[in-house]
């Protein structure tokens, strides 16, 4: 039974070798995409049964394409063929998603095992790079300052600084969260305290120093570029 392959690279002549590779193992069809885009575009066409994904695609981040590939198609076999090879990096793609991490100086039997493993069901590092992926994930970095706070946030809490991030008024919050008026500015007098701002715009900096990003990581739409609501 023939299994089909994507490959996502923006190094034409790798993308290419990796093909014919892939093809002389039985996998069929394989096509190829140069950019992030393009990749989502024809994994939602042609729904392939495997993903290989570079981690950089030009100037997007293919960590951001798996995401999206798997919010398209949640049981997608999903793999990532990169240069940029780390244990806190391998953990990352890991945690976010892919079944396997392989580097671009793997052998070309490694990078079909790993294929095979990922689409088997099974989770696929190079062996070299276990001890590394272990280590990171038993002593990760320490938050930051302003991740500290917004982790002391509530649930709800934490969603309604969210919608503050993608520019929402507290009456929209209130319309997007099912929830009164006044109930939203409780919790925004909550965060405001807790994050020890002393306005929105100040709640949103902090926000955004701890990494948050507006829902489906949608650039905010109710700021201007001085940062202050419109």
């Amino acid at each position: 039974m023939s299994r089909s392959l994507l490959i996502v690279d923006d190094h034409p002549w790798l993308a290419e070798a990796l093909a014919q590779l892939a093809s002389a193992a039985g996998w069929d069809p394989v096509d190829i995409a140069h950019t992030s885009s393009e990749g989502r575009a024809l994994a939602q066409r042609l729904r392939p049964d495997l993903v290989s994904v570079d981690l950089t695609l030009g100037e997007e981040a293919g960590l951001t394409l798996i995401g999206e590939l798997l919010e398209d198609q949640p049981h997608l076999t999903v793999v990532v063929l990169t240069g940029d090879v780390a244990g806190a990096r391998a953990l990352e793609c890991i945690a976010g998603g892919a079944s396997a991490f392989i580097p671009k100086s793997a052998q070309p039997d490694e990078i079909l095992a790993a294929f095979d493993a990922a689409s088997a069901g099974h989770t696929w590092l190079p062996v070299p790079l276990i001890g590394d992926v272990i280590d990171a994930a038993l002593n990760p970095p320490p938050p930051t300052v302003w991740a500290e706070l917004v982790a002391s946030l509530s649930d709800r809490e934490h969603d309604v600084l969210q919608l503050m991030v993608a520019g929402l008024d507290r009456r929209q919050i209130a319309d997007e969260l099912m929830i009164s008026f006044n109930t939203v500015r409780t919790h925004v007098k909550n965060v405001l305290a807790k994050l020890g701002a002393h306005s929105t715009v100040e709640a949103v900096s902090v926000a955004l120093r701890a990494g948050m990003q507006p829902p489906d990581g949608e650039a905010p739409t109710g700021w201007d570029a001085m940062g202050a609501p419109r």
